[in-house]
């Protein structure tokens, strides 16, 4: 009988350590999204050590990794998919403010608009060039958690452009972009070949606090004398 019980005893002990789960075993898991929008979730699980893969057309997205890494992201997942997540609309301009320590500013640039001159009286006390003008301002709309793109015509057969790869809305009226960029193409020769170079600036993250003007960069175009500055503005349009 003391035989039967503890031959019993090893069965069960040992079917209970095949049930306990290894935390670093490497393991994959899809996760389905019902309201949050995907790229904005990836973005937010970038500090849970897992590699993540978004799809926006089929709202999943894939985790890899160790299996306590990949528990926890799912479980933010669960918390970040809630309906109040639902997509937003954000309008976005970028003002590109060209300052030069020329008389007069470049060709095809405008005065500063009233609004904006406390903002470049900001700039100028920090980069004291001589004149500052207008080049250019584009606007785009996107959602939350999509990307968008716009282009603007200049002279000379220039172009400014603007994009994101997403956008989100976040705490305290707070708007985050990934990946923006904003600058000029402006015309080269490249090895007898038409070509254009990109002048501009980008950033992985910034958030823009919603209404507030933000001088996101400053470039050098054309050497030291003159330089590009971009002033955005983010607001949630619904």
């Amino acid at each position: 009988m003391k035989r039967l019980f503890l031959a019993i005893s090893l069965l069960a002990g040992g079917l209970l350590a095949q049930t306990v789960e290894d935390p670093n075993e490497r393991i994959q898991k899809l996760v389905s999204l019902q309201y949050a929008d995907p790229q904005s979730v990836q973005v937010l699980l970038q500090t849970f050590g897992v590699d993540t893969r978004a799809d926006n057309r089929m709202k999943i997205i894939s985790l890899s990794g160790r299996r306590a890494s990949v528990m926890t992201a799912e479980a933010a997942i669960k918390q970040l998919d809630v309906p109040s997540a639902a997509q937003k609309d954000i309008e976005l301009t970028v003002y590109f403010v060209i300052g030069t320590d020329e008389a007069t500013g470049p060709a095809g640039g405008n005065p500063i608009p009233q609004d904006l001159q406390g903002t470049v009286a900001t700039i100028k006390s920090t980069f004291p060039y001589r004149t500052y003008t207008l080049l250019d301002a584009l606007s785009l709309q996107t959602r939350s958690g999509v990307g968008a793109d716009t282009t603007g015509q200049l002279s000379g057969n220039r172009f400014s452009t603007f994009r994101v790869r997403s956008a989100s809305v976040q705490a305290n009226s707070m708007i985050q972009l990934d990946g923006l960029h904003a600058g000029i193409r402006i015309p080269r020769t490249l090895n007898q070949k038409q070509d254009y170079a990109d002048t501009g600036i980008s950033t992985d993250v910034v958030d823009v606090k919603e209404g507030q003007k933000l001088v996101v960069g400053r470039s050098s175009l054309e050497g030291p004398g003159k330089a590009l500055f971009l002033v955005l503005i983010a607001k949630v349009v619904n």
